[in-house]
Formats: structure tokens, sequence, C-alpha cells
């Protein structure tokens, strides 16, 4: 037998002891409990049209009334709110300095609450913000408006990722964060077209404060936000044994196919050791810092994509036309890497391949003159760097055991990851333009390191594994309960770590 699927096996069997009649209220112990593999085939496929298209619809809103502002700046934005030498850079930052304060503790509080009200909770906040945005007059608004919009878009990502995490198994949820991140890249595209025609609309509004350009952009983005984040909590479930689309039968297939793998209830609530868990893991901190390199790239790409290529010559309208190609096709591949990494339940390969294509394109972006060339070079810049927002995140949820020790280290991940959005907006000043050497350098070693982070992650994992099958992490059972055994988590001796 395969050592991997006789692993997989032994876990099984112990987490049927372990939580043996752990349903309440079944006849059925958890151990005479069984499906088939068409119905749990066909319970997965009704949770992927329930869940996933509503998850990435919520995220690229959310990314759409972040990355807005850079459409705005060259829609007169930066002219009406005097966003002269650093402001813009400041605008930009003081948002994630927020986003990143709260996002462990806007998931803790999601455990608690459930998914179903909180995530649209935050929808409509980042919806009503962007929507009043479009009323700022001075800098110093901007500062407070983009200050308010990171409390509430600070738990969406990680919120969402987590909540997926309650659905699926390991080897299935890089797929669907990968489809739900790509809505960072659909919105992207759709930015930079929407932007265009909301520009167009003429003025409108009252005489003291007059509705036109860049301040469409915000209010409609926004008021299309808020209409969509109260209308969620309709379709959304909080977690398996709740969804209403499924029977009672499919939800406790739903729910006991999870704790069979995860050995752990999804109702535990966090603790002091569940954070302790997640905080000292080193194969989080090698996903967070890969996550932090990342976002330098996406995050200031989604910001500075229409200044980068406005200053190759286009013309505002064309630059922001011309931004939305690279963010398809980032789209398109970040998708087909998810798909391809959990068939094959690899993670590490493939992300550091496409930092080497990102790499590349930020090499031609840094040397190379020709406007058209530097073109091509955006696009391996999006192919390369987008597949790692997700593929980090779900490298580090794979391998963290029990539903409260995944709430946080996708919320302390993503927290560690939004620091390069900080640096992100930062890395392309207007003294550095129209080649901007300085950003494309920083990248370009950015990109350097998370290959060379990535490929420690392998070797890291690929020992964990082969110490464990050794017998050399038996000694941590020694002492310990059933129960305290089943708490150790990644730790426990049989816990076999994606590579």
């Amino acid at each position: 037998m395969d050592p991997e699927k006789e692993t997989v096996k032994q876990l099984e069997n112990e987490a049927i002891t372990a939580v043996k009649g752990a349903a309440s209220g079944s006849e059925d112990s958890l151990a005479d409990f069984d499906w088939t593999e068409e119905e749990e085939t066909a319970i997965r496929r009704k949770i992927d049209w329930h869940c996933v298209p509503l998850v990435t619809l919520l995220y690229m809103l959310c990314f759409l009334d972040r990355i807005n502002i850079g459409n705005a700046r060259i829609q007169g934005m930066a002219v009406d709110l005097d966003l002269y030498g650093t402001r813009f850079s400041w605008a930009a930052s003081i948002f994630y300095i927020i986003y990143l304060l709260v996002e462990v503790p806007s998931n803790v509080l999601l455990k608690h609450i459930g998914a179903r009200y909180y995530l649209p909770l935050l929808v409509f906040g980042f919806g009503f913000v962007s929507m009043c945005t479009a009323f700022v007059t001075t800098f110093e608004g901007l500062m407070g408006a983009r200050s308010i919009l990171g409390v509430f878009e600070g738990g969406a990502m990680p919120g969402m990722a987590f909540f997926l995490s309650c659905f699926y198994k390991r080897n299935e949820l890089l797929f669907r964060i990968g489809i739900y991140v790509s809505a960072a890249s659909i919105a992207g595209a759709f930015g930079g077209l929407l932007a265009t025609g909301l520009s167009l609309i003429p003025a409108w509004g009252v005489a003291s404060m007059r509705i036109h350009t860049w301040r469409n952009i915000f209010f409609f983005e926004g008021l299309i936000t808020i209409i969509i984040g109260l209308a969620a909590p309709i379709w959304m479930p909080t977690a398996p044994k709740d969804a209403w689309f499924l029977n009672e039968r499919e939800r406790r297939i739903a729910t006991e196919r999870l704790l069979r793998e995860h050995r752990a209830s999804p109702d535990d609530k966090v603790t002091w050791a569940d954070v302790k868990r997640a905080v000292f893991c080193i194969h989080n901190y090698t996903c967070a810092m890969c996550f932090f390199l990342i976002n330098i790239t996406v995050q200031g790409l989604s910001v500075f994509l229409p200044t980068i290529l406005a200053d190759l010559g286009w013309s505002s309208t064309k630059a922001q036309l011309y931004s939305v190609p690279p963010y398809v096709a980032a789209c398109a591949v970040a998708v087909a890497i998810a798909y391809v990494s959990d068939k094959t339940k690899q993670r590490g390969i493939y992300l550091a391949v496409f930092s080497l294509i990102a790499l590349t394109g930020f090499a031609i972006l840094r040397w190379v003159d020709n406007p058209n060339i530097r073109y091509m070079g955006v696009f391996f810049v999006t192919i390369g760097a987008f597949p790692g927002g997700p593929g980090f995140l779900s490298w580090a949820l794979n391998n963290s055991a029990g539903p409260s020790v995944r709430a946080v280290t996708s919320g302390y991940v993503v927290m560690l990851g939004t620091m390069g959005g900080i640096v992100a907006t930062w890395t392309y000043q207007p003294f550095d333009a129209p080649k901007y050497y300085i950003g494309h350098t920083i990248n370009l070693a950015g990109q350097a390191a998370v290959f060379c982070l990535s490929v420690f992650g392998i070797f890291y994992c690929m020992y964990e594994n082969r110490v464990r099958a050794a017998g050399k992490r038996d000694h941590r059972l020694e002492g310990l309960t059933e129960e305290e055994a089943q708490n150790l988590g990644y730790r426990h001796p049989r816990f076999h770590y994606y590579t």
C-alpha cells in the first residue's frame, strides 16, 4: 500500500475512535456511519456551486474597492485632492497598516459569530466606506476613509479562506481558494473597464458637491458592493452542518468527512494554545514571508499598474484599458495552477517555478526600453506572481491541523503578508518615473527570495515527513492522553505535510 494512503487510513481510524459518537442525537456511531465516493462527490459539487461563486464575488468586490484608488488617481483625484509628493503613498499605506492589525482578531470573531452574517457585514462595511469616499474633498479626508476601509477589509481575505477550509479537505482546498483569490485579477481587469466607463458619466449631484470622473468610480462601485453585501446572508451558510442546500444525510457526510481528516470538531473555540501553535510553526513563517514578498508585487501592481502604463506614453483611458489583458491572463493561469496543484497534492514546486516567471518579467521591465516589450513583461509578472497568493495561503492552511488553528493561521499568515502591501505603496514613486528602476529592482529581488523560500519549504516538509515515517517524532506521544495527542495538530507524529 502507498505509505501516504496508509497514513491517511490510519489517521481516519484514529479519528473515528477519537470522535466516536460525536454527532449528537445520532443513533449510529461515527464508526458505523459510512457513505459512497459518489455521494461525497455529489455533495462536494453542491458545496462548490453554493459557496465558491459567492466567495469569489465578495472578494472581487473587496479587491475592487481596495484598488480603485489607483484608477481614480489618473482620472483627476491626484489634482483635486493635491496628492503631491508622497501623499498618494501615505493614503495607500494607511489602509494596509490598519488592515494587518485587524486580521487575526477579525478571524477570531468570525469563529465565534459565524460566517453567514459576519462576512457579509464586512462586505457591506467596505462598500459603504468606498461610496463615502466619493464625497472626500481633502487629503486628510482621504486618509480617514482609507483607514476605515482597512478595518472592514482586513478580515475579508483570511475570513473567506477560513470559511472555505471549513467545507473542504486538504487536497480540495487550493483549487477553491485559487478560484476566489483569482477574483483579485478579475477585479484588476474589470476595474480598468469599469473605471473607464464610470469616469465618463456626466457630472451630477447638488451644486455644493458635484459627483464626476473619479468620484463616480468610488460612488457606484461602493453602491454595488453594499447591495450585494446585504443580499449575501440569504445564500451563505456558516458550516456544513447547517448548509441549507444539503439534506440531513448530506450535512452529516459533509461534516464527518472533515472530522475524519482533521480529527477535530469545527465547533471548537479558539484558545491560546491554538494561537501559539499557529504562531510558532516554522512552515507558517515560510508561507508568510513568501506571501509578504508576493504582496509587494501583487498589491503594488494593483495600485500602480495604471500609472506605470500611463508613463509608457499612453493616455489615461488607454492605460486603463491596457491594464485589463494582463489580469485576465493571470486569472486563467492562477486557477489552472491551483487545479493541477490540488490534483498532484504538491504546492511548493509550482510556486517556485512561477516565481521565476515573475522574476523574468521584472528583469524585462528593469532593463528593456521598448514600450511594447515592457508591456509583455507585465504579462510575465502577473502570470508569475498572482498564483502565489492563494498558493502560499493554501499551503499554510493545508499544514495546519484543527479548525481553530486554521482560523488563526489564515489570519496570521495574511497579516504578515499584508505588510508587503505597505512596502508596495512606496515602491513606485514619482521621482522614479517613467522607468521605475527602483520599484522593479525591489520586486525582482523579492521574486528571487520567493524562489529560495519555496525551495526551503519543499525540503523542510519532505524532511519532516521522512523523520515522522521513521518514528523519530513518536516521543511526542509519551505520557499523553488520547485527547491530548489529538490536540498536537501538525506536531502529531502521524501528521503528513503537503510539499
